[in-house]
């Protein structure tokens, strides 16, 4: 429950299953206006608490500028995804991203069940693509979504991989469709009916909803290179940037963001950037470390990894030589997937310690500086990525410490409004 800009939630030793039950202990004897900023009662210890043996319920002020991914990694049931936002509501943070995988993460499905688990967190899809669905069929899961969540749901686009959508049969999508697709979504969304249209996303006949609609969503976008963020700055809400991204990548993205939205006549400070940081504590057991850092970005040069070398700058003759790795070279499927330990113990030899460094490791409290550090050279929000909210847990009670007073308060919990 919400009192003023404070959610009164609880933080259980082994999920959200047990939230209910310790609500109604302390609930029922002090009024919840009066709980205390951390009050903490005994639990059943249960021998796999990543909280240790105690229960808390917390009166904590939501965090609109953390978002976290639902359904990290490679996750074994889409179920999963009903505690992560639980957890991740009553740890206090803004938004859920769901990306979408041609798999267990269908996204309208997901969207659909973040929304009923939730009652305060931002939902959006991080991402989609244009080109799986028709535009009726986007434009009006969006709407739902919107009005399903009371306004919490932001539409995510992003380019995808070219190889994947040749397999498919699928077209390659551009800048011009994106352009083309976000302009055809607001028509929709207030109500106009398109007739006849003929341009890079696509030739239809008609394309109407409602005539009534007039639909206020966010749209918010995926950009890697300079065309695809000067496009995010002049046509979304919202854009959502890599992760493993350089302090000098992060800067030169925000800027060009900021740039495309003032000569496009925007308020540049409107449209909200998103850095996606790497959050991968000593808390963790090794192994799972390894799959989160070296797995995790062997995996993104396996897919894109010229992009990714091209915008930060690093020496493709280190891509190269990755690539050329007999092991990489004959292995099938994705590595943070696939991989064994001693797999990724040799894949690690590959990477430089540079390329790794983006990212947030070591104690809590270096995670939380790493995550206030992105804040500081010019994102307004930051993904803390590859970790359950219950992973994270002991990041957001260190990011709490640190976080600036009132800096963010401006922030709505839609993830894709400035």
């Amino acid at each position: 429950m919400q009192r003023g800009a404070r959610t009164i939630c609880w933080i259980p030793v082994t999920g959200a299953r047990q939230f209910r039950f310790w609500q109604a202990q302390l609930i029922g004897t002090r009024q919840a206006d009066e709980l205390d900023p951390v009050l903490t009662v005994p639990a059943v210890r249960t021998g796999s608490s990543c909280f240790s043996d105690l229960a808390y319920v917390v009166s904590m002020q939501q965090l609109p500028e953390l978002g976290f991914y639902g359904l990290p990694g490679a996750p074994k049931s889409p179920a999963d995804l009903l505690d992560e936002c639980r957890d991740g509501e009553s740890l206090g943070f803004g938004s859920v991203f769901l990306s979408e995988r041609f798999n267990i993460k269908e996204i309208a499905t997901l969207s659909g069940a973040a929304a009923a688990a939730s009652r305060t967190l931002g939902i959006a899809t991080g991402v989609t693509n244009h080109n799986t669905r028709h535009p009726i069929v986007t434009a009006s899961y969006a709407t739902t979504m919107h009005r399903l969540t009371g306004g919490r749901f932001a539409l995510g686009l992003g380019r995808g991989m070219d190889r994947m959508f040749d397999a498919f049969g699928l077209p390659r999508i551009t800048t011009a469709q994106m352009e083309d697709f976000a302009g055809l979504m607001r028509r929709l969304w207030n109500g106009e009916v398109v007739m006849g249209h003929d341009g890079p996303a696509g030739k239809w006949p008609v394309l109407a909803l409602d005539p009534e609609f007039r639909e206020d969503i966010p749209l918010l976008m995926s950009a890697f290179g300079p065309q695809s963020l000067r496009l995010a700055g002049r046509a979304y809400d919202a854009v959502l940037l890599h992760t493993f991204f350089t302090d000098e990548t992060l800067q030169r993205c925000v800027a060009t963001v900021r740039e495309s939205a003032a000569q496009a006549g925007r308020d540049p400070a409107k449209v909200r950037v998103w850095s996606c940081l790497a959050v991968v504590g000593d808390w963790l057991p090794a192994d799972v470390r390894l799959k989160k850092t070296v797995g995790r970005i062997a995996t993104y040069l396996q897919a894109y990894g010229d992009l990714m070398v091209r915008t930060n700058g690093w020496d493709p003759e280190v891509l190269a030589r990755f690539r050329a790795d007999p092991f990489v070279a004959g292995f099938r499927g994705a590595l943070d997937g696939k991989a064994t330990t001693a797999e990724l113990e040799h894949v690690a030899t590959l990477i430089p310690d540079e390329w790794l460094a983006p990212a947030g490791t070591g104690t809590p409290e270096q995670c939380a500086a790493a995550v206030l550090h992105q804040l500081e050279l010019g994102a307004d929000s930051v993904i803390l990525h590859g970790a359950a909210p219950s992973e994270l847990a002991p990041v957001v009670e260190a990011y709490r410490a640190i976080r600036p007073a009132g800096r963010f308060d401006h922030l709505a919990a839609n993830p894709g409004r400035g």
